[in-house]
């Protein structure tokens, strides 16, 4: 099964060419939301910058299915930060119940607490 990537505001290869920051995660509960209301089918635009959000509602129909499909959020684990031209980005492990593990990213946080990337890679 392949989870379609949402990510707006970075490319992805920046997420490398900067030193890691801090070595705590900020961002687990709203990257939990998340996920957890993208399995729902709903893009929560509570948490989503207006990119973001475009890009979730154009991959909804096909990525809510296929995260029910995963099971519910069993762990979320802090990989690392990284500082880039946009904001912080998180990297995070999530387990889900049916035993896949997928590294998702989280960041660019916005004044209004809004986020302008998340995205997820096979773990």
């Amino acid at each position: 099964m392949r989870i379609q990537i949402i990510l707006a505001g970075v490319a992805a290869a920046a997420l490398t060419a900067f030193p890691a920051a801090a070595q705590d995660g900020q961002y687990r509960d709203q990257l939990s939301r998340i996920i957890t209301e993208a399995a729902g089918g709903t893009c929560l635009a509570a948490l989503m910058g207006p990119s973001l959000l475009d890009a979730c509602n154009a991959q909804i129909e096909g990525m809510g299915p296929a995260l029910t499909a995963l099971g519910a959020i069993e762990s979320v684990t802090f990989v690392g930060a990284e500082d880039t031209p946009g904001g912080r980005v998180e990297t995070w492990a999530v387990k889900f119940a049916g035993g896949t593990t997928l590294n998702w990213f989280i960041g660019g946080q916005q004044p209004d607490g809004k986020f302008d990337i998340v995205g997820t890679g096979q773990g």
